[in-house]
């Protein structure tokens, strides 16, 4: 029994190295290397067109920012337009409303 278990793990062991070696063999021959060009030329047009895209954003963000600013102080002109300060004494205002 303990002969059977040996040769099983010597097999597998020998098993694994020529499945290591044609594996390497596979991976390093000239149809792999076409695979491998083909899909790095792949992830740097997609690389491109993620930062195409990133830019766009970027320049969409800008604008908006800088149309919100516009907004606002636009909005700031108008609310200090709409608060009057008297123009004169604050006490001869009073009495005037008084009377």
């Amino acid at each position: 029994m303990m002969k059977a278990s040996v040769m099983k793990k010597i097999g597998l062991f020998a098993g694994g190295v020529l499945f290591g070696t044609a594996g390497v063999k596979i991976l390093s021959g000239r149809d792999a290397k076409k695979v491998y060009t083909s899909c790095t030329a792949a992830a740097l047009r997609a690389k491109d067109c993620v930062m195409k895209t990133a830019v766009t954003v970027q320049e969409n963000a800008e604008d908006i920012l800088a149309e919100a600013k516009l907004i606002n102080e636009e909005r700031a002109a108008k609310d200090a337009e709409a608060v009057q300060e008297p123009d004169g004494d604050t006490e001869t205002d009073f009495k005037e409303q008084a009377e």
